[in-house]
């Protein structure tokens, strides 16, 4: 299995792709990571210039001898080539499979309102810095490559669509052409290094959205590193999501294992077979 590596946002650090390289080659042997060099580029805030990513990205998604495309990180810098990206893949990019999580939901989005079916929530390569990244290496590839059922998040049910997203990534994406139906789907949400009251205003924008009223309700996960409120917000994140699933109608479900961390599970969208 060929798995291409490419960083549609910022770039990844060449020791962990030789790092991540090496667990592979070590536990995987059926698999063969195609890491673009374009991963390593640095323009700025990205992996390179717009134009740049964007044509790493197409030309690995369309490569007919690669069976998978692996995020090599998140950050921002997806959403300026997505709908550009989205509008040149063509056959080959359908019969992938394309994991990522944070940053890509930008362009998770947009393939997904374009029919993609393969889209998976999951541990990107940056995430091998991380306190228990190799488990969280083990569990991508292992989805990737065997369709490992313990990879999974665990409230995931066979017949219910389900999505991933960051709540921030989200929000700014409502109302955009990179927005799609999520109808009776289960929405699954995470973040990382927000001011509470900024998940709050971003939680306030995503569930006021009719379309997202649509939904058959919400899962919560985990926001890390919240940055320190002054004065204190005096609400925890799972409370906020709880109120305006409340002021809103949405059913809130409950909790689901995603986040920015090692722990964080993988979620294929739409449905499980």
């Amino acid at each position: 299995m060929r798995i291409a590596v490419v960083a549609p946002s910022t770039p990844l650090e060449p020791q962990l792709a030789e790092k991540v390289a090496a667990l592979a080659a070590a536990e995987f042997p059926e698999v063969e990571l195609a890491i673009s060099p374009q991963c390593f580029l640095r323009f700025g805030h990205f992996a390179g210039e717009d134009d740049v990513r964007a044509r790493a990205f197409v030309k690995a998604a369309n490569d007919p001898d690669i069976d998978a495309i692996w995020f090599a990180r998140g950050g921002y810098g997806s959403c300026r080539i997505a709908e550009d990206v989205i509008a040149a893949l063509g056959p080959a990019a359908r019969e992938k499979t394309y994991l990522g999580y944070s940053d890509a939901g930008y362009l998770f989005a947009g393939m997904y309102r374009a029919g993609f079916a393969h889209l998976v929530h999951g541990p990107m390569l940056g995430d091998a810095k991380r306190e228990g990244g190799d488990a969280a290496m083990r569990r991508s590839l292992a989805w990737l490559a065997r369709r490992a059922p313990e990879s999974l998040e665990g409230s995931l049910e066979p017949g219910v669509p389900t999505v991933a997203f960051n709540i921030t990534v989200l929000s700014q994406l409502l109302g955009t052409p990179l927005e799609p139906d999520l109808s009776g789907h289960v929405l699954m949400l995470e973040d990382v290094a927000e001011y509470m009251y900024r998940i709050d205003r971003s939680l306030f924008h995503i569930t006021s959205q009719a379309s997202i009223r649509r939904v058959a309700g919400i899962r919560f996960g985990r926001c890390t590193d919240v940055l320190e409120n002054d004065p204190e917000f005096g609400a925890e994140a799972v409370d906020v999501v709880r109120h305006w699933c409340g002021r809103s109608g949405i059913p809130f479900l409950g909790r689901c294992d995603i986040g920015h961390d090692a722990a964080n599970k993988v979620v294929p969208f739409g449905l499980r077979a």
